[in-house]
């Protein structure tokens, strides 16, 4: 790696730590580099809280005139919560930002490089740009289909059952594996299932094995059918999706603090997600972790709605039980949908494969 690169890998490393605390603001790190040391870092811990690159200005008392800032995202150049960070880097006298890749947000987009330039910066853009992307998809999904990115995290056995017949099995993969996904669901707006996994699981859905936030929690029920006494509305916030009007339980949901959405049903019967995922972004919520189960999953491989599949297999055959997936409109094996492997872990047993789109 150049100096380039390893700055601005850093400024990932430091963009991380903001993982699950941001949104929907994007994760950002940043390094201001004099003589060839680093001097002071930053990085955008929580929404609403300073920028990446105004944490790393304000740390340094000192002259920062003729230094390099690296930064993974493009600073902005608006007010918003905090003022523009390339007015700061300006009066600051930064000689050169090196930048990951612009923001698509309509509000900066190149904006903050011409400004930057214009003050006569010099800007050197693009220095890791893929993994600057991979650290921000959530964000760049939002903004470019403006819709949450989706995950659908299957646990299954290595036939690919999820539970067995009768639904008892509680656990297929071991605990190395629920840990990882209790730190996946820190780090996601929402994690949503359906209504069956909600009455025969009754999960939590929180993250009690990390030390992470709690995501909202989602469920599909389409005719209003869940019992208030589950654990979801034990804690934290959820929100009921149905197409069922039951104004009693509603009053109910709000004044415990959750909320319900009303939403269309499509021809087949299922949640129409072109109307639903806008609704859910209307929420603040640009990512969703999806658990399931078997319908859940089918519904959003059938309509193409998702982005990325993590897949747990257990070193286990069951031979009987409930697929992980039903109808997904695939009948040929010329029709097979193709994923991309971009990730494959052992875990004590268990196997971590990651898939994209």
């Amino acid at each position: 790696m150049n100096s380039n690169e390893v700055y601005i890998q850093r400024c990932i490393d430091l963009a991380k730590k903001g993982s699950g605390y941001v949104s929907p603001n994007p994760l950002v790190g940043c390094v201001i580099v004099k003589d060839n040391e680093v001097i002071s870092e930053g990085f955008h811990s929580a929404f609403g809280s300073p920028h990446a690159e105004a944490d790393a200005i304000n740390k340094y008392s000192g002259d920062l005139t003729g230094t390099t800032l690296y930064v993974n995202l493009e600073p902005c150049s608006h007010f918003g919560k905090t003022p523009p960070c390339t007015d700061l880097i300006i009066k600051r006298g930064i000689k050169k930002v090196v930048i990951g890749h612009t923001d698509p947000n309509p509000l900066v987009d190149g904006k903050g490089v011409d400004i930057l330039k214009s003050a006569g910066i010099e800007v050197v853009s693009g220095v890791l740009e893929e993994k600057c992307r991979e650290l921000n998809r959530f964000f760049l999904k939002f903004y470019s289909e403006k819709r949450p990115f989706i995950t659908l995290k299957i646990a299954q056995t290595l036939d690919g059952k999820i539970a067995d017949s009768s639904y008892a099995s509680k656990w297929i993969t071991g605990q190395k594996s629920r840990v990882l996904v209790h730190n996946f669901r820190s780090e996601f707006d929402a994690v949503l299932v359906g209504l069956n996994t909600v009455m025969v699981d009754n999960p939590f859905l929180d993250t009690r094995f990390v030390n992470g936030r709690n995501p909202t929690k989602i469920v599909l029920d389409k005719f209003f059918g869940i019992s208030l006494s589950r654990n979801i509305f034990l804690s934290g916030k959820t929100i009921v999706v149905t197409s069922e009007k039951n104004s009693d339980k509603e009053s109910q949901l709000i004044a415990l603090g959750h909320k319900v959405i009303y939403t269309q049903l499509n021809s087949d019967g299922g949640f129409d997600f072109i109307t639903l995922l806008p609704q859910i972004a209307a929420e603040g919520i640009i990512s969703i972790f999806v658990e399931g189960g078997s319908r859940v999953f089918s519904s959003f491989m059938r309509t193409g709605f998702y982005d990325e599949i993590i897949l747990f297999s257990a070193p286990k055959i069951l031979g009987s039980g409930i697929p992980a997936l039903e109808n997904i409109g695939v009948s040929k094996i010329e029709e097979c949908v193709t994923l991309k492997l971009v990730e494959f872990t052992l875990l004590d047993g268990d196997i971590l494969t990651r898939y994209l789109k």
